[in-house]
């Protein structure tokens, strides 16, 4: 099921640059933040399972300027100017999916990976997890297609396939599976292995 094509997101819209620490040092705009070697801003990355312990991705948008039509995580974006991380992560998840679920913050990390001579994402990325086993409606201007997959599935086809899929997805991935697999089987009451 797909949403109406509402723009969740434009160019023009203020992120929130920080410094390592996460320490807000002002605003710039989306394509400011992502131009060249890019602006460290703060970010979110969002993975909802359902009950089967099955993990959510999405396929960027073809009109995405960096990594269209890659595969990735099950929602990620930005905090606006004055917006709490916590809010935007929920305001997102709703945008691009139609979901509305608990989300549990389980860790934050830094990176950059630059996008052919496009760009490049330059973040400090907080990572939520949540549970959802309803619908699915998809913002066709942010998603191009969408799926759950099986954990170990995923696993197998990140290292057979990397191309596919995003580096944020690949890096999140690992340290999920590799040091929170408990927490995430605590808050979403799952029994990943």
């Amino acid at each position: 099921m797909n949403l109406d094509n509402d723009i969740a997101s434009d160019t023009d819209e203020l992120l929130i640059l920080v410094d390592r620490q996460d320490n807000e040092l002002g605003f710039a705009s989306k394509a400011e933040c992502h131009t060249g070697s890019g602006l460290l801003h703060r970010a979110f990355s969002i993975f909802i399972f359902n009950a089967s312990g099955q993990v959510l991705l999405q396929q960027r948008s073809q009109d995405k300027e960096l990594w269209n039509l890659y595969w990735s995580n099950s929602c990620c974006s930005h905090p606006r100017q004055g917006e709490q991380i916590e809010n935007a992560a929920h305001r997102r998840v709703m945008e691009e999916l139609s979901i509305d679920c608990e989300l549990h913050y389980l860790y934050k990390f830094f990176y950059r990976e630059p996008f052919e001579q496009k760009g490049s994402e330059h973040e400090l990325c907080s990572v939520f997890v949540g549970r959802h086993d309803g619908k699915v409606s998809i913002n066709i201007t942010e998603i191009a297609d969408w799926k759950f997959i099986d954990t170990k599935e995923l696993s197998r086809s990140i290292d057979q396939c990397p191309e596919k899929y995003t580096p944020w997805l690949q890096s999140e991935w690992s340290e999920l599976t590799k040091n929170y697999l408990g927490s995430i089987n605590q808050a979403l009451g799952l029994s990943l292995n």
